[in-house]
């Protein structure tokens, strides 16, 4: 069955004037059109090829070999490019931009900037949407979720208590500020923890861990990275938050905690300007 708003393997069925006609190898119900234009040269009758599968303006569904950025139910960063009083239009990276009626965004938005747009199919209108306004959704009951777990997240909002992303691209969490020692940006993508599931389903979202596990963790990278540069660092206690984040993704205050247990265990020397990892014996 041919998936609209995804990327689909056709074949080619049919040859017109205008383009082509495709269809599944098993059913030939359904059939969409590729316009000429947008169709590989040489393209023949029982080639097999990948397309997006997209409604048109009367709801038709046409087919085209340009890939999308983002793909229905799938929640990116796309430019907007333009914005009138009905909607926004954003780049998607087809011949026609997506668009984001005003209703489904979160606030107005500028063309030029960055925004987090979740794609859906609009059942009403027979149209492929995006939204920024992404509560409607994702989902904010995180129970298959642990408190430790790593996952991938995508910041969509600040709010006065933090931060609000995109957990593995289908839930909501919540980021505090007094757990993002780095600032994240809207749009940016950041390797995080479950710090908490709620009682009522919703998430907390921490960027590392601070249990004992995760500070053994951190123990062991700090000693890896020493091992893999001759034993020796120059990114000591006194080096600056980003510069320790970009290389452990943690906070500095959770370096030195890691740096001053390793010291007291003697597995690391601490100098001015390095660090030194000692040679154990046997």
């Amino acid at each position: 069955m041919i998936q609209v708003g995804t990327s689909n393997t056709l074949t080619v069925v049919g040859e017109f004037p205008f383009g082509f006609q495709l269809s599944t190898q098993n059913d030939n119900e359904g059939l969409v059109t590729l316009p000429a234009h947008l169709a590989p040269e040489g393209l023949k009758e029982g080639d097999a090829l990948d397309v997006f599968v997209l409604p048109d303006e009367t709801g038709a569904l046409f087919a085209t070999t340009q890939k999308p950025a983002i793909e229905i139910g799938q929640t990116k960063v796309l430019k907007a490019v333009n914005a009138t009083h009905f909607g926004a239009f954003f780049d998607w990276g087809l011949e026609k931009d997506l668009l984001v009626p005003a209703q489904h965004q979160e606030s107005p938005v500028n063309p030029g900037m960055y925004y987090v747009v979740h794609a859906f199919y609009d059942s009403a209108t027979k149209r492929l949407l995006g939204a920024t306004r992404l509560h409607p959704f994702l989902s904010e009951d995180g129970t298959e979720f642990s408190a430790g777990q790593p996952v991938s997240c995508l910041v969509y909002a600040k709010t006065e208590l933090g931060f609000k992303v995109v957990v593995e691209g289908t839930h909501t969490g919540l980021l505090f500020h007094s757990d993002a020692f780095v600032s994240p940006r809207i749009g940016d993508a950041i390797d995080a923890v479950i710090k908490n599931v709620r009682d009522d389903g919703k998430l907390d979202i921490a960027l590392q861990r601070t249990d004992k596990q995760g500070r053994d963790t951190l123990a062991d990278a700090i000693v890896d990275d020493l091992e893999a540069h001759g034993g020796l660092s120059t990114l000591t206690d006194k080096s600056a938050p980003d510069e320790i984040y970009a290389r452990f993704k943690v906070s500095k205050a959770a370096y030195k905690k890691a740096l001053g247990r390793l010291y007291k265990q003697r597995k690391i020397v601490i100098e001015k300007q390095a660090i030194r990892l000692v040679k154990q014996e046997g």
